[in-house]
């Protein structure tokens, strides 16, 4: 049974575990989307969460005016402590651009809205909704390390379905081009983004003082900003990755405009902004042939640890990713991110009261 110790502290799950955590202090951020609605997965994360009774749950909502009641009613079905905010009603979108917050819309921006809904408890989990395998424990094994002098924590799990491997982004994109940068330079934030075994997995856990200091992304490069964010707040001493064993939810296609060829593009900004930031100059000339090097030494391994398995393995069809994601190898250009929560003079309740004005009128 593997328990070896990575360059952050590494929590291994060695006999199905489920550790005491302060749940009484946390407040659970859920995502949601029209298409968790009544969902069978968003209602066993809902009913385990129920049972966890966290000290309150937070659930961004990305939807249609004419789907918030309807919502709204299911969710309040559930013996928790739990708060809708919707995201995208005429008050909270003034709200924001009076603020000088604009741009992109996404999930990011969901996220941090709720994030600042959030920060009023000692600890903040963040994890999706559309997880089959979906275990209270997984919030009990993200907030243990901060209970014990960690400040950020982040969990982890294989990506094998259905006899294939999957975290397609994350194993021939996020790590190869990982690899290709430190390869390249010495920087200890590349140290620090390579030494997490699911750097795009959307589970962590932080304080407070550390949530209200990211500048999240608003798109797909969440995962890539918050563990940069993570390391200047807390360092390699402060930060913890978790097991959380089994996972399984959806899968994307390559292709599309929510597909992991347009989420390559917003991981592979995110990644070479926050390089950048700490003095790091890529060569951009020949970093993306030295990422499709470093690629496909990578799918060698894959493929024979497929084989070493009995799993199915698409050899061409990883190299043909590896192609479309190289594309994504260029400056990062202008900086959307949000403002820490901490900088803003923007409240959380004043996002809170025009989220909840802009639901009572649909619901009118």
């Amino acid at each position: 049974m593997e328990y070896v110790q990575e360059r952050v502290t590494t929590l291994h799950d060695l006999g199905d575990a489920a550790p005491s955590a302060p749940t009484d202090r946390a407040a659970v951020v859920v995502p949601m989307t029209e298409r968790e609605y009544a969902g069978l997965a968003a209602e066993q994360v809902l009913s385990e969460l129920e049972a966890l009774n966290p000290a309150r749950v937070v659930v961004p909502l990305r939807a249609s005016a004419e789907r918030v009641p309807a919502f709204r009613e299911w969710l309040d079905g559930f013996d928790l402590t739990l708060e809708v905010l919707w995201c995208d009603g005429p008050r909270v979108a003034d709200l924001l651009a009076e603020a000088g917050i604009s741009g992109e819309r996404g999930k990011g921006r969901d996220v941090w809205l709720a994030l600042g809904r959030a920060l009023d408890e000692e600890f903040v989990v963040l994890h999706d909704a559309d997880t089959t395998s979906y275990s209270r424990r997984y919030v009990q094994r993200l907030l243990f390390p901060l209970a014990h002098d960690f400040s950020f924590s982040k969990g982890y799990y294989a990506r094998v379905e259905n006899d294939r491997l999957y975290g397609r982004l994350f194993r021939l994109f996020y790590a190869p081009l990982v690899r290709a940068l430190r390869d390249a330079h010495d920087e200890p934030l590349l140290e620090f983004l390579g030494a997490f075994r699911y750097a795009l997995a959307g589970e962590f856990a932080a304080t407070s003082d550390v949530v209200a200091s990211l500048r999240v992304q608003p798109t797909w490069g969440l995962e890539v900003g918050t563990l940069a964010d993570a390391f200047e707040a807390v360092g390699f001493d402060g930060a913890a990755q978790v097991d959380l064993g089994s996972y399984e939810h959806d899968h994307r296609a390559v292709s599309g405009p929510t597909g992991l060829s347009d989420m390559s593009r917003s991981v592979g900004a995110a990644l070479l902004r926050a390089v950048e930031e700490r003095g790091v100059d890529p060569a951009y000339d020949t970093l993306p042939a030295r990422y499709r090097e470093t690629a496909a030494s990578f799918i060698r391994s894959y493929a024979t640890d497929a084989a070493f398995n009995g799993l199915e393995f698409d050899r061409a069809g990883e190299r043909d990713q590896v192609e479309t994601y190289a594309d994504a190898i260029a400056p990062p250009g202008d900086d959307d991110r949000l403002p820490a929560w901490s900088e803003t003079d923007l409240t959380p309740a004043e996002v809170a009261a025009a989220a909840r004005a802009d639901a009572d009128d649909v619901d009118d």
